[in-house]
């Protein structure tokens, strides 16, 4: 099977387990006061380098909360706060961040081709699958698999986590697919599939 079409397949065909999240968003909303300073009040970070979480999936939060507690994921802010948290605390969070609306931003008109490109249909010659195969083509991701939601998120953020993949700093995605991926993209087409992921919806 050649890369691309067995990169694609792993993709589409994985098969993680729905994670449970249930959890009192009221709750979530109150625990999420510590969160706001660097995530705003809804979600909304307005720092480019720091994560929307609004409109996110409960399941992918909840993995990656917990992933920091764990130290399955690393960041000296994010495992210093996630470290004491509950089960029933993340819960209340990810349910709470889940029911907010993500903002969507606007892409650079010069990257717009070159990000839809590489969104929508990959790179055959050096094995990139299309983006939107777990993503979906809206950016809305893929809760049941815990495939995070990207349309709207900040480009800044996004291009830091591919090259974070890509170097193998972050390495907590399942079957180690987005490092497989990210380790075949160059600066340009990261710079440019995030800017581009920044003003999808």
């Amino acid at each position: 099977m050649k890369p691309f079409l067995a990169i694609t397949v792993l993709f589409i065909t994985v098969a993680m387990g729905p994670l449970e999240a249930p959890g009192d968003p009221t709750a979530g909303k109150t625990r999420s006061a510590t969160c706001a300073a660097c995530h705003g009040a809804d979600g909304n970070s307005t720092h480019p380098d720091w994560p929307k979480l609004a409109g996110q999936s409960a399941q992918y939060l909840m993995k990656q909360l917990s992933d920091y507690k764990a130290g399955a994921r690393s960041d000296p802010l994010m495992s210093a706060l996630a470290a004491p948290l509950t089960d029933a605390d993340i819960a209340d969070l990810v349910n709470f961040y889940a029911l907010q609306t993500r903002t969507v931003g606007s892409a650079t008109p010069a990257l717009v081709a070159s990000g839809e490109r590489i969104y929508r249909g990959g790179n055959r010659g050096t094995g990139i699958p299309a983006c939107m195969a777990c993503h979906g083509p809206r950016g809305a991701g893929n809760p049941t698999a815990a495939v995070p939601a990207l349309g709207g998120q900040h480009a800044a953020y996004t291009a830091k986590q591919l090259r974070a993949f890509k170097s193998g700093e972050r390495a907590n995605d399942p079957n180690s697919m987005m490092r497989m991926i990210a380790e075949r993209m160059s600066d340009e087409e990261i710079e440019a599939v995030a800017d581009y992921i920044s003003g999808l919806h």
